[in-house]
């Protein structure tokens, strides 16, 4: 990545060290070229931001993981754990203005890495404050068949008003 930014800045001086001479024969007032300047510097950030995250999250590797509640009496939530394979790669803990954001209709990313292509076990462990202000530990699995597209997973935990439990699943998007 280094070699880019560097290879970049070189272009964007030698680029800077052309055109000031050539605008300073054309009378062009110097905030303007200064303003030119930063327009170019800003398309450069995003090129390179692009090309960042390209390099680091390739779409054949690429795996996401979005945590969504609909829930809020049967489960408040206080800490999140997923686990892939034997690794844990994410925890959060969080806090009221975090749940209160999530019970809005909010959704976190969890996680985003990359993800070799063939079968995996993605668990993800919820606890929080359950029925009659109970301790409550909920834990969900799922083979995962990663192939050479983004593969994408959601946490949901909703109210199962049934039986008056929360309901953790992870849930597979298209």
């Amino acid at each position: 990545m280094m070699p880019l930014f560097f290879r970049s800045l070189t272009l964007l001086l030698l680029a800077l060290a052309i055109t000031l001479p050539a605008q300073a024969d054309d009378d062009q007032p110097v905030a303007q070229s200064v303003e030119d300047l930063r327009r170019q510097v800003i398309q450069l950030n995003r090129d390179l931001f692009v090309l960042e995250e390209d390099l680091l999250f390739p779409a054949s590797t690429q795996f996401a993981v979005f945590l969504s509640v609909d829930a809020g009496e049967f489960l408040r939530i206080d800490s999140v754990k997923l686990k892939v394979g034997n690794t844990i790669v994410a925890s959060h803990l969080y806090t009221d203005r975090q749940v209160d954001a999530l019970q809005r209709g909010g959704m976190q990313r969890l996680y985003m890495g990359n993800l070799r292509t063939g079968t995996h076990e993605v668990t993800v462990f919820v606890e929080g404050i359950g029925p009659e202000n109970r301790a409550y530990k909920k834990a969900a699995t799922r083979q995962l068949e990663k192939g050479t597209d983004t593969a994408t997973l959601e946490v949901r935990i909703s109210d199962r008003s049934a039986d008056y439990q929360p309901v953790v699943e992870l849930v597979e998007w298209e």
